[in-house]
């Protein structure tokens, strides 16, 4: 779980920026895209395959 303090005198928008910017690097809002639907282990391998 990800969480960002906000800072003394540290605005609303620079503060969701971080967050944002944290959640990125995290990778979090990819896996959720790849959760949202169920995917077959043979449609998976075969992603996988186009990859390299």
């Amino acid at each position: 779980m990800s969480e960002v303090v906000i800072r003394k005198d540290e605005s609303f928008e620079s503060a969701l920026r971080r967050f944002k910017k944290k959640i990125d690097k995290e990778g979090i809002l990819r896996e959720i895209r790849d959760r949202k639907h169920y995917e077959k282990p043979s449609e998976r391998k075969r992603k996988k395959s186009k990859k390299l």
